[in-house]
């Protein structure tokens, strides 16, 4: 079976993760911390971004992936798909406060809002597929 919007967004998601843990560790290596978050307060906040990524998005890739074998992928799932990671985005560059500290929320009402959404949906499909 070809998942063409499950694939892109599993890469999209892959290359985010990636991003999150080089940030982690620049912000080890300039901190000079080497092993845990060594009660640092920068350090934690990176690492938090990447655990809350890693915490939101196999669900969110789960339902898109039973979405699209279910013959559900229209354009807007592709759309919910790229604002999530766009989000998510937002949500790392947001956990390390400053300038661009509403990035955190955004992130976290786009995830929440994208899980709720996708959830509702999947439930709603999942009633009004037929049984084989």
């Amino acid at each position: 079976m070809n998942l063409p919007l499950t694939l892109t967004m599993a890469a999209a998601a892959g290359l985010i993760n990636l991003w999150l843990a080089i940030r982690i560790g620049q912000v080890r290596t300039s901190q000079k911390v080497s092993v845990g978050d060594g009660g640092n307060e920068f350090v934690i906040r990176r690492m938090r971004a990447q655990a809350n990524f890693v915490e939101y998005t196999p669900f969110v890739l789960i339902l898109i992936g039973a979405l699209e074998c279910s013959g559900h992928a229209a354009t807007w799932l592709w759309a919910v798909g790229v604002v999530y990671m766009i989000g998510r985005l937002a949500h790392g560059l947001g956990m390390d406060g400053g300038a661009f500290k509403l990035g955190r929320m955004i992130g976290t009402l786009t995830s929440m809002l994208t899980l709720l959404g996708l959830s509702g949906y999947a439930i709603y499909v999942a009633s009004v597929m037929p049984v084989s």
